[in-house]
Parts: C-alpha cells; structure tokens; sequence
C-alpha cells in the first residue's frame, strides 16, 4: 500500500522555518551579548512560563529529568524515602526519584485514562502501608513513603482531586511529572474551576525536550511552584548548592539551562495556546474519523474534568506489529510510546515486580500506538492516516467492493 505520500509523525521544521528570523535574531543577541547562562532571558522566560502555568515561580533547569529530582529533593523527599508513581510512563520518571535517593514504588493506571489510578493508590495505602507515629510506612520495607509522582501522560492530566485528598490525608508530597503536560488543564471539582498543569501538586516538573508541545533546540526544563522554599532550594540545586556565587549551601548540581535555550523558548511561548488548540482539533478530527473502527481500536479517552493538549495521539490495537508494518509501507510515521513498562525495565527488576502486576498498564504498552500529531498536521494527511489504519483492519475484499 503506497500513496507515493509522506507524513512524518512529528513535523519540528515547519515551526522552526516559521519562526527562523525570530530565532536567528536570539543567537545574534547572545553571540553579541556573551550572555550564555543565566541573564535576562533565563528570568525572562522564567516569569512568562511561571505565569502560563498559574504558579508564582517556575526555575528553569536542563531537563525535564532534572526538574522532576530537583522538585523531589527540594520538597523533602530524602535518601531511603519510597515515592509512588506509576509504570506507565517514560523511564525518567523512575529515575528521578532513584537519584534524589529515595525507591521508586508503583501502582496501575486507569485503563481508560492512562495515568494514576486513585483507586489502586488508596488500596496500595491500606493494603502495604501501615501509619506509625504519624508517618505512613511501607510495611514490607520499614521505610517511610514521603511522595507521590502522578504523570500527566501522553497531554492530559491525571485525574488530581482524589489523589491530592489521599496525599494530605497521609501528609504526603504531590510532585506532577506533567513533561508532556504544556497547558493542560484539569477542571477540580474541589475548587470549582479549571487549573494548569503544574500548578495543583507542592512542585511539577515539565521538558522542553525538542519534540514536546514546546520544546527548546537542545534540551531544557523547568520546576514549577507556588511554595517560595523549594523554589529557593531548587535555584540552589542546579547551581551547584550556591546561595550566591561561590558560596555553597547544600551539595547541588549542574543543572542549569542556558540562555539560549531560555530566550528559544520564549520565542515560542506565545505560540503554544494555539498550537495545543490545533492539536486538539487535529485529535477530534482522528476521534471523528476512526470511530468506525472502535470494535478493532481503542480511542483515546478524554474525561468531563480533563482538557488534553495531545502531545501523542495514541490509539490501542491488539494488531499493533501489523499496523506498524502497513503504516511504514505507506511512508507514514508511528512511535511507541513505551513498548516496556518502568517495573519491566532492566534498571528497576531489582524492585522485584514481575510481568501480571500491572495489568493496565502493560496492556497499554503492548497494544499502544502513536499516530502523527503536531500542529501543522493537515486534514488530508490526516486522512491518510486513517485510511491506513482501517485498510489494515479491515478485510481487503470487503475494502475494495470484492464479492464473497
């Protein structure tokens, strides 16, 4: 099956030939200026994105990665902490909390939703915690659990309200992973309105990896908070521990991001409602269109209290290697997004988790499959998309009129 058409699953050169001036003038600036980290820019930026998300300080760092640990270690958690998060998502997640020094613990995503089951974190607090002298303990472990990671997977936000209501019934830490999460929004029935992502948990990390909603031309990232205290200590943790130069506080890292990067992002920012509002036109039109074909597919589920922003559009299929095949025949990239759950992965079997222990999540993993989604993503190639999907699904005599 070939169109003699080519869809890329992710377009970065459009954007970019889009903004080429604005982003030339940026280098031009810092070649002039000599100002490559910190300066105006990075504080620039900070205040913009920090305002985007609805939160009073956002610190940017080199990665979504080291925005995630940092959030961690600033909030409290320490070494030998366990932090639950869930299976399905990007490695990085897990290794955050590993490297703030703390265990990573897992439960199941929704099977509808993807992200965080509060269900399954309330039965993991009563079934393998016990409360001892006003501090919840892992029981099989004998060590305290500090924090919970929610990942906002795939553009939409899990759902926050009851997990936050677990969390400070614990007195635990609620750090959002929302790297894929630019502009999400999440409507808290508790207090009556929409709110952003990254703005509902203690600290939020999110990426500015090049491929998400807004990504930098390198890598990038930035903690988002309301609280002054761990915007303080994670200024100081990607700076090598300073509280000022050359005096050094705490041991910290180096992690900070660079003013190019900072004054890239800026550059975009002011584009990024839109292009999440063409994403989410982009994903009704796939909803509108493959909703024939949803006894051989699962769509992706948007809830009443969720606005996704569609970072990925992922569809599930039991026939996921066969489409992957006809979709590379016809030129039309896909992406995985991911074949391996975390409890799954090499790095983390020392946890002890098997295959069964996260039936949800490791159905998702492998029947998952991410068709083309970025902004300037046409109705036509669109089309072509879908085309493809149900020409693989569907019996080629019933597709092509051949009598029985």
């Amino acid at each position: 099956m070939t169109s003699g058409i080519t869809i890329p699953f992710l377009d970065l050169r459009t954007p970019h030939a889009e903004l080429e001036e604005e982003l030339v003038s940026v280098f031009r600036r810092a070649l002039r200026t000599a100002v490559f980290t910190g300066g105006p820019d990075v504080e620039g930026f900070e205040k913009e994105f920090a305002e985007f998300c609805e939160t009073r300080f956002s610190i940017g760092v080199g990665s979504g990665t080291d925005a995630l640990r940092f959030a961690l270690m600033a909030a409290g958690v320490e070494e030998g902490d366990v932090v639950v998060t869930v299976p399905m998502t990007f490695i990085a997640t897990a290794e955050a909390i590993t490297q703030s020094g703390a265990r990573a613990e897992f439960v199941d995503v929704n099977s509808r939703t993807y992200t965080m089951d509060p269900l399954k974190l309330q039965e993991f607090f009563e079934t393998k915690c016990v409360v001892d002298c006003g501090k919840l303990m892992h029981q099989a472990l004998g060590r305290p659990v500090t924090a919970v990671v929610p990942v906002h997977l795939y553009g939409q936000m899990a759902d926050m309200d009851p997990i936050l209501d677990l969390a400070a019934k614990y007195n635990l830490i609620v750090v959002e992973d929302a790297c894929q999460a630019h502009g999400a929004e999440y409507f808290s029935r508790k207090r009556d309105r929409w709110m952003k992502a990254g703005s509902m948990g203690h600290a939020a990390a999110f990426s500015f990896y090049p491929g998400k909603n807004l990504g930098a031309c390198g890598e990038g990232g930035s903690t988002t908070t309301s609280d002054e205290a761990i915007a303080k200590k994670v200024r100081m943790l990607r700076n090598h521990g300073q509280s000022k130069k050359y005096h050094h506080e705490i041991e910290g890292y180096n992690g900070r991001l660079d003013s190019i990067q900072a004054a890239i992002l800026r550059v975009k920012l002011p584009h990024l409602a839109e292009w999440n509002r063409k994403r989410r036109e982009a994903a009704a039109h796939y909803n509108e269109m493959l909703a024939p074909l949803t006894g051989a597919i699962t769509l992706p589920f948007e809830p009443s209290w969720a606005k996704s922003i569609h970072h990925l559009y992922v569809i599930l299929s039991p026939e996921r290697d066969k489409l992957i095949e006809q979709f590379a025949a016809a030129g039309i990239g896909t992406g995985i997004h991911y074949p391996v759950p975390v409890h799954l992965q090499t790095p983390y079997k020392i946890l002890g988790y098997k295959p069964g222990d996260f039936p949800a999540s490791e159905k998702i993993a492998r029947e998952c499959l991410s068709l083309s989604m970025f902004p300037g993503l046409t109705a036509e190639q669109q089309g072509h998309v879908a085309d493809c999907v149900s020409q693989s699904l569907v019996e080629p005599s019933v597709h092509h009129g051949a009598k029985p």
